[in-house]
């Protein structure tokens, strides 16, 4: 399957979009680095192009998204009226064409004294399909209406404001067609595993206890969130109970020793044992970067 794969932030950018019906024989136009995304939304009829090596027939209620760095050109005319919605995109960020989606993340030391004080806002991978046929059509054609109808307003900063609000909303639906992708036996099983831990964390949870909850072998367990996450269950339950630490430690009063308990751990000493671990700080000292005086 091929994937466009964007960090963000910074968020996809709207620039331009409309409607064009084909007659008979019709062809979408062969164009070069053009320099931004051409989405093509066909609502009946059927479009054919290719691009590079990939040749697409893009039929009713499918979405194709032309890549702005490479050449596409129609293979053949319509053989029918064929109606399409077509919209320019842009990112200033980094992004990639690839056919295999992005490694799941495991829970992510952070740090809010230096976020604070650096001003940087941490990215994530946004996976959209190049070609996929929608899930809700009728509602993705309602949006892109929204925003061609906005058009005439444009020179006004709130209506191309309010474009750029809706074509989020044209991306997420986008992406729906990506999380709705079937999972494999082991990703399914690292996804509930990983579920699993996160809503279970203060309790007290063992690799045989999380095997007899989710029907699964413990071995099988861990072979699958290694594979996913690069993290066994008990070292992904470890970070992720330390960073919940680190909340409380920002946004409560509580006793280190009170704070150990309510994220999990039986033992205080053991709890800033690893905490110092993973964070190279210890509980208190970490605490007081956020106290006053």
């Amino acid at each position: 399957m091929e994937l466009l794969e964007f960090n963000v932030p910074p968020m996809l950018h709207y620039i331009s979009s409309g409607h064009t019906e084909f007659a008979v024989g019709d062809r979408h136009l062969s164009r070069r680095n053009i320099r931004v995304f051409d989405l093509l939304a066909v609502t009946h009829g059927c479009i054919y192009i290719r691009e590079e090596d990939r040749h697409y027939e893009v039929s009713a209620g499918n979405v194709l998204i032309l890549r702005p760095d490479v050449s596409h050109y129609a293979t053949e005319g319509c053989r029918s009226k064929t109606g399409h919605y077509w919209l320019h995109f842009q990112t200033t960020g980094a992004w990639q064409a690839t056919n295999a989606f992005p490694p799941r993340r495991a829970p992510e030391s952070s740090d809010v004294w230096d976020e604070s004080r650096n001003f940087f806002a941490s990215t994530s991978s946004l996976v959209l399909p190049q070609y996929t046929k929608l899930v809700q059509p009728g509602k993705f054609w309602e949006l892109i209406d929204r925003i061609n109808e906005l058009t005439p307003e444009a020179h006004l900063n709130a209506s191309r404001l309010q474009q750029q609000f809706i074509f989020q909303e044209v991306i997420r639906h986008l992406s729906v067609g990506i999380e709705s992708e079937p999972l494999t036996p082991a990703s399914a099983c690292a996804e509930q595993a990983a579920a699993y831990l996160r809503a279970r964390f203060r309790e007290e949870i063992t690799a045989r206890s999380l095997g007899e909850a989710l029907n699964f072998h413990p071995v099988y367990i861990a072979r699958c969130m290694q594979k996913e996450y690069g993290l066994s269950p008990m070292s992904y339950l470890l970070r992720y109970r330390i960073e919940q630490s680190k909340l409380l430690l920002m946004q409560t009063d509580y006793s280190i020793a009170r704070i150990a308990e309510e994220v999990g751990f039986n033992q205080t000493a053991y709890f800033s044992s690893c905490f110092q671990k993973i964070e190279g700080i210890s509980p208190r000292h970490y605490r007081q970067r956020f106290s006053q005086g």
